[in-house]
């Protein structure tokens, strides 16, 4: 049987997947949380063999959680599942551990048989495919991309994300450097191009 950790803010959603996953047989859920804090505390008392995460969790993303898990558990795999479109998504969650990165709207064969591969150590990660300018930012450098491609400024970034303007200013000139953008205009075209914003 293969024990699950569901994570997931809406209840509507947890209850439909735990559904999915009792008709399959092999899956069951041993347990289930709604926010980044309780998926980590879960991860670490209940016996698990894998994780289903959502990115948008509250009070911890799921990014974060991902992050904090593969440092504590580097074995535990994780499959992420979003609503958030793959391209914006998937390939950050691959650089942080995750075996695999699923959209919502997947259907439930699709996501059993992805549970299965997972639980016994397989991986839905592509191959070592060229990566795109956006895909090479850190975390922390994807945020202030998108801070900076919505229009804010460097002060309202740096209280936002709770450090000093010139860690900010940091950022950007790498973001500048790796996209190859000359300007704040310059990264918002470049988001607006590989569509990872939305006007």
């Amino acid at each position: 049987m293969i024990r699950v950790l569901l994570c997931d803010d809406h209840r509507v959603v947890r209850e439909g997947l735990k559904q999915i996953l009792a008709d399959a047989g092999d899956i069951e859920v041993a347990g289930e949380c709604a926010d980044g804090p309780e998926a980590l505390r879960q991860a670490g008392i209940q016996a698990i063999d894998m994780v289903l995460l959502d990115i948008a969790l509250p009070l911890q993303d799921g990014l974060e959680v991902l992050a904090e898990l593969k440092r504590r558990a580097p074995r535990l795999p994780v499959l992420m599942l979003s609503t958030y479109p793959e391209k914006q998504y998937a390939l950050r969650c691959y650089k942080l551990g995750a075996a695999g990165y699923l959209n919502k709207s997947v259907d439930a064969d699709e996501l059993l048989a992805a549970i299965r591969l997972i639980a016994n150590g397989g991986s839905l990660a592509p191959g070592n495919a060229p990566k795109l300018p956006h895909e090479t930012l850190s975390q922390r450098e994807y945020q202030v991309f998108e801070a900076i491609a919505a229009g804010r400024s460097v002060g309202q970034i740096a209280l936002e994300l709770g450090v000093s303007s010139n860690t900010v200013s940091t950022y950007r000139a790498r973001i500048l450097e790796k996209t190859g953008a000359s300007n704040d205009v310059g990264i918002a075209l470049y988001a607006v191009q590989h569509q990872l914003i939305q006007l």
